[in-house]
């Protein structure tokens, strides 16, 4: 739930679609539903049952891929994608068991997805840990995430069900376009907002939105897949841009991975696209030049620059605005404590510390 600010929202369009994006002249206060960590215990048995499966779904004769798989699954993460099949389930009224197969499945296809960005993105920390491709080398950690690719799909079949399969095929393949996108945008200054957030929509608010609508498919309730894979699209969104100012306000012990990765990659974040509009001179040379080279030798002149401009409230406001509008998605559900913890996990997302 959310205590309501003076909100002004200027229409935007993303790929000649119009949407609303927030820009947030005053500042929302999330005020969430319940404790997160009552959230974490709501879902404790079920994802019990998640990591359980995980584990046993994991199993192959090849040594290398339970060695590498294990490493990165067992190496902590929120498991924010899985607990939303559970929430969302729960929400749905759902009483089965194939909600604890899907919750597996949507964590292997996001490990899978860490495994490949990590190659593509050099990125030598993973939740405050070496990452697999830095322990193991690239073709190692390309081939098991494509293990975990295909044996997700595997699963898919158990559950018999074609919408259950149409929602996560769909979702794979926007997830490769997101990015193949992204790698595009990479060194370009130019990057639009338009261009950042039809980037973060596939590439990372697609699993959320899929993960949130099967909850609908598992009960048999179509009337309801849209506005939950609507809850979880904001929800991504706002998770993203949240975790794209965390890179520039963290720390790396707390974030579990390098303070200023993404200014590293030459990566144009939100934060640094907000800048360019309010930066001009040396300044934003400063910014267009870092973001076409990468490179972290000038972090801290360039966080003070975003900061002060403005851009890092900015940023942080549009995560608060889709996390509000993630939760005005599911007004429709019914009342319950599943329905509160969905809109606690939204109010996390934006006020999390990594």
């Amino acid at each position: 739930m959310f205590k309501q600010a003076a909100l002004i929202i200027i229409p935007s369009s993303t790929a000649g679609q119009e949407r609303d994006q927030a820009r947030v002249q005053s500042k929302t206060e999330v005020n969430p539903g319940m404790d997160i960590e009552k959230v974490f215990e709501l879902c404790a048995d079920d994802m019990t049952a998640v990591d359980a499966l995980i584990r046993e779904s994991l199993d192959s004769n090849v040594v290398l891929i339970r060695q590498i798989a294990e490493y990165i699954i067992g190496s902590g993460g929120k498991r924010l994608r899985p607990m939303l099949v559970v929430l969302a389930a729960r929400a749905c009224g759902y009483h089965g068991q194939h909600h604890v197969t899907l919750a597996t499945i949507i964590e292997f296809i996001h490990t899978a997805t860490l495994l490949h960005d990590d190659v593509v993105d050099e990125s030598d920390l993973r939740r405050g840990k070496e990452s697999a491709h830095a322990v193991w080398g690239n073709a190692a950690s390309v081939l098991v995430g494509d293990f975990l690719y295909s044996r997700s799909f595997q699963m898919m079949v158990t559950v018999e069900s074609m919408r259950v399969m149409e929602v996560l095929s769909d979702a794979t393949n926007t997830i490769a376009e997101g990015e193949v996108e992204q790698l595009l945008n990479m060194h370009d200054p130019e990057v639009s907002e338009e261009g950042y957030f039809s980037v973060i929509e596939k590439k990372t608010a697609k699993l959320f939105e899929a993960a949130c609508q099967l909850g609908a498919v598992l009960t048999g309730q179509p009337q309801l897949e849209v506005p939950l894979a609507c809850f979880g699209r904001e929800l991504g969104a706002a998770f993203q841009v949240a975790d794209d100012v965390l890179d520039y306000t963290a720390d790396a012990e707390t974030l579990g991975k390098n303070i200023g990765d993404d200014l590293a990659e030459g990566k144009p974040t939100l934060p640094l696209i907000l800048s360019r509009k309010y930066l001009d001179g040396e300044n934003r040379e400063l910014i267009d030049a870092t973001i076409r080279e990468g490179g972290i030798e000038r972090i801290e002149e360039i966080v003070r620059l975003i900061r002060d401009c403005g851009a890092l409230d900015e940023s942080r406001a549009v995560a608060m605005a889709r996390a509000e509008a993630a939760n005005e998605a599911i007004s429709c559900l019914p009342d319950s404590k599943w329905k509160d913890a969905m809109e606690t996990l939204a109010s996390y997302s934006v006020s999390r510390e990594y």
